[in-house]
């Protein structure tokens, strides 16, 4: 009997490791992720009415599946090089006069390992004023 119940603390013993009960990064928080920075709007305004345009954002830290958000809302972004991003701008945003903020924001992701650790938080940058006149 004594054999039974050796084997069977055996076994415990051993799925309990198997399932990193022991383990000590089970509450790792996800890491900071590059805080993107914008240094240049181009162009930086525009006049109400006006057609469409590509707008060119300049900065730095921006991976490549990085969003500009137009007032806080994510357009649809072209990733140029890790410090510039693109965007068409319809007419239909221009409209009427207004100030607009732009900021880029690097997607959170997850990690590898065992419950998502290894992964980056979100990261959005410093608003940047786009003028429509």
């Amino acid at each position: 009997m004594r054999t039974v119940y050796s084997c069977l603390l055996v076994l415990l013993i051993g799925i309990t490791l198997a399932c990193g009960y022991g383990s000590k990064n089970y509450n790792t928080a996800p890491a900071t992720g590059a805080i993107p920075a914008i240094s240049e709007l181009s162009p930086d305004n525009t006049d109400a009415g006006g057609a469409s345009f590509t707008m060119t954002v300049n900065g730095s830290n921006f991976v490549s599946n990085a969003n500009v958000n137009w007032n806080g809302v994510g357009q649809k972004t072209t990733f140029v090089t890790s410090n510039q991003l693109m965007i068409t701008i319809p007419a239909s945003m221009i409209s009427s006069p207004a100030t607009v903020q732009i900021t880029v924001t690097n997607p959170a992701s997850t990690g590898g390992g065992p419950y998502g650790m290894g992964g980056v938080l979100a990261q959005t940058s410093k608003s940047v004023n786009f003028t429509i006149n």
